[in-house]
C-alpha cells in the first residue's frame, strides 16, 4: 500500500511539474510581449496607428515610421521562401527516393552542417564574395534581359549595386534551406513503405508517388518545416544587415537597397535613446506580432485542410 501511495504521489507531482513547464512557455511569451509594449509605449502614444504606414525614419526630426522596415522584412522573407522551398523539396526528395544508400548519410550530414554555420559568416560571405560577382556579372545581365518587358523591367531594375532585397533574400534562402530540407527529409522517411509500393504497383511514376502520396501524408510536417524556415528568415539579423543595404526608403525593385526590422534594430539600438529607442522597440513588437500572425495562419490552414480531407 505504501508503494502504491508513493507512486500516486509521484505521478501527481510529475503531472503538475509538466503542467508548470507548459504554462511557463505562456508566461515567457506574455513577459516578452509586456516588456515590448512597455518599452514602446512612448512611440505608440506619439504616432499611434500611423506608425505602421509611416515611411519616414528621421532621428533628427524625431519622425519615425515602420513601413520601410516591415516591407523589407516581408519581401526579403518571401523571396527567401520562394527560392528555399523548391530547393529544399528537391533535396529531401533526392535523399529519400533517388539517392543511393551510400550517398544519403554523407549528404544529409552536409546539409545539416550548413545549419551550424553562424549567420554572420553567411553575411560576410554574401558581402565579400557574392555581392561583387552579382554586381559585376549577374545583375547587369538580368537587368538587360528583362529590359522592355512589361512589369518585369520594373521588378528587375536599378543600378548594379549588388546589395539589396534580392541579395538579402538569396542569402536568407541559403540559411533556411538546411532547416526546411532536414524536416522534409525526416517526414518523408516516415511514410509507410506499403503506401509507396502500392502506388508504384499501380503504375505511378516517382513524381506521382511524391506528389499524390508522400506530400498528402506528410502535409503537416512539411508546412511545419516551412514555417520554421520562415520564422528564421523573419528574425534574421546579421546576415541581412550585411547585404540588404540598410537604406530607409521603399524599394522600387527587388534589386533596390532597403532595410528590415532586425537590421534596423541591430544598427541603431545601441546609439538610440528617448523616442527613437521607443520606436525601435515598437518595431520589435511589430516583428513579434508578424511572427504570431504567420504561425496562426499556418495553423488555420492546416485545420482547414484537415476539415476538407474529412469531408471527402
Amino acid at each position: 500500500m505504501k508503494r502504491v501511495h508513493h507512486q500516486q504521489w509521484a505521478d501527481a507531482g510529475f503531472r503538475q511539474l509538466t503542467r508548470l513547464f507548459a504554462f511557463l512557455v505562456f508566461v515567457l511569451l506574455l513577459g516578452i510581449l509586456g516588456s515590448l509594449v512597455h518599452g514602446s509605449w512612448d512611440s505608440i502614444t506619439a504616432f499611434g496607428p500611423a506608425f505602421l504606414w509611416g515611411g519616414e525614419w528621421d532621428p533628427v526630426q524625431q519622425d519615425f515610421g515602420a513601413l520601410v522596415t516591415v516591407a523589407g522584412t516581408l519581401i526579403s522573407s518571401f523571396l527567401a521562401l520562394l527560392i528555399a522551398v523548391p530547393v529544399s523539396f528537391g533535396i529531401a526528395w533526392f535523399l529519400t527516393e533517388l539517392a543511393p544508400m551510400w550517398m544519403r548519410r554523407p549528404l544529409g550530414i552536409a546539409i545539416e552542417m550548413l545549419a551550424a554555420i553562424p549567420s554572420i559568416i553567411y553575411g560576410m560571405w554574401g558581402l565579400f564574395v557574392f555581392v561583387p560577382i552579382f554586381q559585376a556579372h549577374i545583375q547587369p545581365a538580368i537587368v538587360n534581359l528583362f529590359a522592355g518587358v512589361p512589369v518585369l523591367e520594373h521588378l528587375f531594375a536599378g543600378p548594379p549595386m549588388g546589395i539589396g532585397l534580392f541579395t538579402a533574400g538569396l542569402i536568407l534562402s541559403i540559411m533556411i534551406v538546411p532547416f526546411i530540407a532536414a524536416v522534409m527529409r525526416d517526414v518523408f522517411e516516415q511514410v509507410p513503405a506499403m503506401l509507396k509500393e502500392s502506388a508504384y504497383g499501380l503504375g505511378s511514376t516517382t513524381w506521382e508517388v511524391v506528389w499524390k502520396v508522400m506530400l498528402p501524408y506528410t502535409r503537416q510536417g512539411v508546412i511545419g518545416g516551412i514555417m520554421l524556415g520562415l520564422g528564421r528568415a523573419l528574425g534574421e539579423t546579421m546576415a541581412v544587415t550585411f547585404v540588404i543595404g540598410n537604406a530607409f526608403r521603399l524599394p522600387s525593385s527587388i534589386f533596390s537597397p532597403s532595410n528590415s526590422i532586425a537590421s534596423a534594430l541591430a544598427n541603431e539600438f545601441n546609439e538610440a535613446g528617448g523616442l527613437q529607442k521607443s520606436a525601435l522597440l515598437e518595431l520589435g513588437l511589430i516583428l513579434f506580432l508578424i511572427t504570431t500572425v504567420v504561425l496562426a495562419l499556418s495553423k488555420l490552414m492546416l485545420l482547414r485542410l484537415a476539415r476538407k480531407e474529412g469531408t471527402r
